[in-house]
């Protein structure tokens, strides 16, 4: 009857034995007959593999592909072809797990080649093999930070990091004892004199600001690090990872932790994923980084060869006393990303947030000329900000949204306000296009 399962009815009966019940309608008779299931189950017939194909189509054909205008922590970039082609090879992607270091070598080349990429491009000492996402990761700087500090749980965080990465922040510090406290913003960027003002209360284990902020604002950090130093607080700088090509990275910040999402490196949109969390930080802090770290050595004949390294940290030796209960890395989407970071170099990178700044400010300009649309900071930005439309912004989506365009994200506590991306990917057309339509729309 289950033919897909492995085991025989002897084998189910060895297992009844051991735990003394004759049958499986006797394991599992504390269970009322009201909740039990009798009869077969609400599954479809058998198809061939031609019929299912047509049915996921037809589901397929059901989702309406929209021109992404959108951001706000995850960026429709251009992924090279030949990334998903390598990231299929089986040398590189194997089933076994990292901890079998003899026959999963591939797979630890890769993280450690992603380790190398993204410490590089934080400007940092060390990199661990990933986290989930951008928001874990920039929870886990927060626990990073208390891990270091002596007696101080409390964490101060920027009013302008993405309301998402604030959400899971909160999360963790209500049940780990962390006390979270917002620092106010002041015209669209963190309030430098309210920042200090509560760092040199001298009980904060941490700071974490953002880079670009969730209005797309450049923020400029100039003596922050030299402040929280200062006053034994630790800097984490959140920053889309593309963007780092192009920006001041964490560590020319002075940083200590640096953190985010690298989406935006390679990594195609989806229907809530996949992410991919980076963490990287000063070598002195490594001992309170959470997750796998794979480093490289040789072996017996001399050949150079990766391991897992400093496991002492980490959940399977320590249990409750590790570092961080994640222990899990986005292996494949690492590949991912040591791909595209290694096809587009520091030119590549280069171009793509040149042509991404250039089609931002074309939009944005050609947004406020049809009148429609008004400033709401006077800021530098890449390629994302935020504009407050003159009428109803829901209205203004949602008649866009018919005609095949994604306009920005709603912008939270700012009312009628937009926070509107453009990437590499949006051509000049899309962009007229759109503009002109929005021409004829009434607000």
């Amino acid at each position: 009857m289950y033919k897909y399962f492995p085991h025989t009815a002897d084998d189910i009966q060895q297992m009844l034995d051991v735990i003394g019940v004759r049958s499986l309608d006797e394991l599992y008779a504390e269970i009322p007959e009201e909740i039990k299931l009798h009869g077969e189950l609400n599954l479809p017939a058998e198809k061939s593999e031609e019929e299912v194909r047509h049915i996921i189509h037809d589901l397929a054909a059901q989702n309406k592909p929209l021109v992404c205008f959108a951001g706000a922590g995850s960026y429709d970039h251009y992924t090279p072809s030949v990334v998903p082609y390598l990231a299929g090879r089986s040398e590189f992607s194997t089933s076994y797990t990292p901890y079998q270091a003899e026959i999963s070598q591939g797979t630890l080349q890769y993280i450690f080649e992603y380790q190398t990429l993204m410490a590089d491009l934080t400007g940092m000492d060390i990199s661990n093999a990933s986290m989930y996402d951008g928001s874990t990761a920039t929870a886990e700087a927060m626990m990073m930070c208390v891990g270091a500090a002596k007696r101080r749980n409390r964490v101060l965080i920027s009013s302008t990091i993405q309301p998402a990465v604030m959400a899971v922040c909160r999360t963790y510090a209500k049940f780990h004892g962390v006390e979270l406290v917002e620092v106010a913003e002041k015209d669209g960027v963190m309030d430098k004199e309210a920042a200090r003002l509560l760092i040199e209360e001298d009980n904060a284990a941490g700071l974490i600001v953002c880079q670009p902020n969730r209005y797309g604002i450049i923020e400029d950090f100039t003596g922050l690090a030299d402040l929280c130093h200062e006053h034994k607080t630790l800097l984490a700088i959140n920053t889309v990872a593309s963007a780092l090509a192009v920006l001041k990275s964490p560590g020319e910040w002075g940083a200590d932790i640096a953190c985010g999402d690298a989406q935006s490196l390679g990594i195609p949109m989806g229907y809530g994923g996949p992410y991919i969390g980076y963490l990287c930080t000063k070598e002195a802090l490594v001992r309170k980084m959470p997750g796998r770290l794979v480093g490289a050595t040789t072996d017996a004949d001399n050949r150079r060869t990766f391991v897992l390294t400093m496991q002492a940290r980490e959940q399977h030796i320590r249990r409750e006393k590790a570092t961080s209960n994640i222990c899990t890395a986005q292996g494949f989407m690492c590949l991912y990303v040591a791909c595209y970071l290694s096809l587009m170099g520091p030119k590549g990178m280069r171009e793509v947030n040149e042509q991404s700044y250039a089609s931002a400010h074309y939009l944005h300009d050609a947004l406020l000329e049809t009148g429609k649309f008004e400033e709401v900071f006077d800021a530098p930005f890449l390629n994302e900000f935020t504009l407050r439309v003159k009428g109803d912004a829901k209205a203004l989506r949602e008649a866009l949204a018919d005609k095949g365009y994604l306009l920005g994200v709603p912008t939270l506590f700012k009312e009628d306000c937009l926070t509107i991306a453009s990437t590499e990917r949006r051509t000049k057309k899309e962009i007229t296009d759109m503009v002109e339509l929005i021409k004829t729309i009434a607000l």
